[in-house]
């Protein structure tokens, strides 16, 4: 994995986020079924919450910004990882 997914990988973990590496993927991807997952995703709520695009929020995407990555559904219940 990429150094700039690695750091990402990391600051989102300290942040909460529920992250795991897919066997099927050179990067890291972000669970939406976890318990705490509503904290940063919601595939089927987050358009209701103030500020949220595409159910993901500002904060999670802000620092996958950081490292030059963005998020993107795979399905209802997992985010994927990927470059800009």
């Amino acid at each position: 994995m990429k150094a700039n997914y690695r750091k990402a990988q990391a600051a989102l973990t300290l942040l909460g986020v529920p992250t795991y590496q897919r066997s099927d993927m050179q990067h890291f991807a972000i669970s939406a079924e976890d318990t705490n997952s509503y904290k940063f995703c919601d595939y089927y709520d987050g358009h209701a919450m103030p500020g949220w695009d595409f159910g993901v929020s500002p904060i999670f995407e802000k620092t996958l910004a950081k490292f030059g990555l963005h998020s993107e559904w795979i399905n209802p219940g997992e985010l994927g990882v990927y470059e800009n």
